[in-house]
């Protein structure tokens, strides 16, 4: 189970980082080349350095270290990602996440988010997903946390839906997907319609460029979270799908990192591709932090 709690974390960073040169581009799926790549001139990203990883990892590994120190709650993530900010240290954040930092920084103390929904929420997922044995702990934590930036309800149920989805890799419950896929449909119909779509579309043998233009890739829950449900059904061997998931273009970032966070969940540390391990940005300090929310995990289930 350890394995699984540090390849959870790091396969999302992997996931990020292969995306993150391709992040608002269009699909590069038929020149796509595996490993980590440094953004073209001009992009948002072109400070980074291959295996470096964007806000998503940044925002993961903030709400996660706070849980493993045992301090976390919904005004201290606030004032701890708002200080990120306007150090100027996160790199290319969602639109919301900034919409969020920009207030704060204007009236001098953090508010409450706003009604989008983009997917600058779902890295949260994680942390919580590994540091709660009960899901439903789990995903009321994760929301709460979501809600500090992202106030939509469809964004909220993103968010619970990859709490579950990752929940139930991680404890090997049976049907992850399919029960993760009955918690969106629950709490959003519209988010839980586009992701059972991406699925038919998937068993159906639908090829992936051409779902890529029907289920759509951009910054949105509702693109993001079925594109990324549709290529952990389709790829399972683990260079595929991290490739595959980092080439979808737009937001590529996040959607690799949900394809990443899903394969270490599911396969443990021992099968992520070593060569990309070993070229992660920080990957000792997130390794650690897997460790630690596991100890938390373990500790709440006795």
């Amino acid at each position: 189970m350890l394995k699984k709690f540090k390849g959870c974390m790091l396969g999302a960073a992997i996931g990020d980082a292969l995306g993150m040169p391709h992040e608002s581009g269009a699909p590069n799926l038929k020149k796509m080349k595996y490993g980590y790549r440094r953004a073209y001139k001009n992009h948002p990203n072109e400070a980074l350095t291959p295996g470096q990883y964007t806000d998503d990892t940044q925002i993961m590994l903030l709400a996660g270290t706070l849980l493993a120190d045992g301090k976390f709650n919904e005004e201290r993530y606030a004032h701890s990602l708002r200080e990120l900010c306007l150090r100027g240290a996160l790199r290319f954040p969602d639109s919301t996440v900034g919409a969020f930092c920009e207030s704060a920084e204007k009236e001098n103390e953090p508010r409450k988010g706003v009604k989008s929904t983009t997917s600058g929420c779902l890295p949260i997922a994680v942390p919580f997903a590994l540091a709660y044995p009960d899901k439903s702990e789990a995903c009321e934590r994760a929301v709460r946390a979501c809600n500090v930036t992202h106030t939509h309800p469809a964004a909220h149920a993103a968010v619970s839906t990859l709490t579950t989805l990752l929940h139930h890799t991680l404890h090997e419950t049976p049907d992850p997907i399919g029960r993760a896929l009955a918690k969106a449909q629950v709490e959003d119909e519209i988010l839980g319609g586009k992701i059972r779509n991406a699925l038919v579309l998937e068993k159906e043998g639908m090829d992936t460029e051409t779902a890529l233009l029907k289920i759509g890739h951009d910054v949105s829950v509702f693109q993001t979270l079925p594109i990324a449900f549709f290529l952990i059904s389709r790829y399972a061997h683990p260079p595929d799908l991290l490739t595959v998931s980092a080439n979808t273009g737009g937001n590529s970032d996040t959607i690799a990192l949900i394809c990443g966070a899903y394969l270490g969940a599911a396969k443990g540390i021992d099968l992520l591709p070593e060569d990309l391990l070993e070229s992660l940005e920080d990957r000792q300090r997130i390794e650690l932090l897997g460790q630690r929310l596991y100890g938390i995990c373990t500790r709440r289930m006795q």
